[in-house]
């Protein structure tokens, strides 16, 4: 808990009562003693003109911060005059910022805010925007401190007072040479224990990582994740530093990209959320469902072909289920697996066989375990309540374990290679592979189970 600050929580009721009864410094005083995330939650809570008396007892530096935890911040803007928003967007890291207008529908709403605003806010914001949303760039913050390598340990510490006023991201200090261009980094404590006399050069870590803006965000991350600094600075094409990404930005960009991936695997072409409109749903579900009705189709049409089959066993209908599930299950995790494992770029050729053979055996063993159960069950079942023969019984149940063995082995193999081959095709392979993969194991499970239905109990009539 930071020093002064209050360990029970901010009520709606306690805030609107001081609202009630306090002037602007009383207010202020009273809000210091809570942290920005208790603040922003009760917001929430209060309506439109306490938020106003709230933001407006802070300040807007202070304001600007509280906002920054809470969600859907454009609406909280809307309540505000345009001059009142530009300037709280303005006191907000640029990050922050983008984040926020990016929530607005209007172009010419963002563009009339971001020209509200004064030149280094707007100036930063624009930069930001320039990146592409796949690209580092357009998640860095232009809240870093540098200092030039020439400078002495006594220089470097005022500079860094002197930026800290209005860039706080001091832990990592980023250092420039002679030309401006990122000659490292040096940590805070390092500089804070230095003797004065020390030179810059023995504080800096000349190896300290560092990304380009125009970087893909999904080919840095597992990097910036491994490095688990607090910060890491970004470049440009000279390599100047133009920004820093956050530990909090890669988390961010890691819960997105789980997200993405989640709802991918589920067919869907981008994420929901509780808000998006019946049609936009539609079209994210849509095109994966009409594929993937003409896959179960086919499906349907190769059970067809093994009419005769069921038609003179038709106990072996009764299974099919169990085969169709087992096999979707057994598909679903080696791709997921296989997702994880394709995330490393450097995986070799050889890696990706050897993998596939693994999933395989996998597969084989567990296949052979679980059909071994089935054959004991279904045999003990048809043979004790339902009154077959022994023999018989135990021909059916023979058909079903074996054929869950051989769905198994194969459906191992379709959810490693199908994300492999679009993974080949630089398809991400959480887009084509989830329900696809589902089908396509149907597929082969029915082929597998009325194949060798067709081949072991030919010949038998069972009612």
């Amino acid at each position: 808990m930071e020093p002064g600050k209050r360990e029970e929580a901010l009520s709606p009721e306690e805030l609107l009562a001081v609202l009630r009864s306090g002037s602007d410094p009383a207010i202020r005083e009273f809000l210091d003693d809570f942290h920005d995330n208790d603040i922003a939650e009760v917001l929430t809570q209060v309506d439109e003109a306490a938020r106003k008396r709230v933001y407006r007892a802070l300040g807007y530096d202070r304001a600007a911060e509280v906002l920054a935890y809470m969600d859907n911040v454009s609406d909280y803007l809307e309540e505000l005059s345009p001059k009142q928003a530009a300037a709280l967007l303005g006191s907000m890291d640029a990050d922050d910022a983008v984040d926020a207008l990016e929530d607005i529908d209007s172009e010419d709403k963002r563009e009339e805010l971001i020209a509200l605003m004064d030149d280094e806010s707007s100036e930063d914001i624009r930069l930001i925007v320039s990146f592409d949303e796949s690209q580092v760039g357009h998640r860095m913050t232009t809240n870093f401190v540098t200092v030039p390598a020439s400078a002495s340990v006594k220089e470097a510490m005022r500079s860094l007072v002197e930026q800290a006023h209005e860039n706080d991201n001091i832990n990592t200090i980023y250092v420039t040479d002679a030309q401006g261009k990122y000659a490292g980094a040096i940590q805070l404590t390092d500089l804070i224990v230095a003797r004065e006399g020390t030179p810059l050069d023995d504080l800096i870590a000349k190896g300290y990582p560092s990304v380009y803006a125009t970087e893909e965000i999904d080919d840095v991350m597992e990097r910036l994740r491994d490095y688990a600094e607090d910060s890491i600075p970004v470049l440009n094409q000279r390599d100047e530093i133009i920004g820093a990404i956050t530990a909090n930005a890669i988390i961010e960009a890691v819960d997105e990209a789980l997200g993405e991936d989640y709802a991918k695997l589920a067919g869907l072409t981008a994420e929901e959320d509780l808000h998006e409109k019946l049609l936009a749903s539609m079209k994210k579900r849509l095109p994966w469902l009409v594929l993937l009705l003409g896959l179960g189709m086919i499906v349907s049409s190769v059970v067809g072909v093994f009419e005769a089959v069921v038609a003179q066993v038709a106990i072996v209908v009764s299974f099919q289920s169990l085969i169709l599930d087992m096999a979707g299950n057994v598909g679903t995790q080696s791709l997921a697996v296989t997702i994880r494992v394709l995330m490393d770029e450097n995986i070799s050729g050889r890696e990706k066989f050897l993998f596939v053979v693994k999933e395989m055996r996998v597969g084989a063993v567990n296949g052979l375990l679980l059909g071994g159960l089935s054959f004991l069950f279904v045999g003990g079942y048809l043979s004790l309540f339902k009154g077959y023969a022994l023999g018989s019984a135990l021909l059916v149940a023979l058909c079903v374990g074996a054929a869950l063995v051989l769905a198994m082995i194969i459906s191992s193999a379709v959810g490693t290679l199908i994300p492999m081959f679009f993974h080949r095709l630089k398809v991400d392979p959480a887009v084509a592979s989830g329900p696809l993969i589902t089908t396509v194991n149907d597929l082969v499970a029915v082929v597998s189970y009325y194949g060798l239905a067709g081949i072991l109990l030919s010949g038998l009539h069972l009612s």
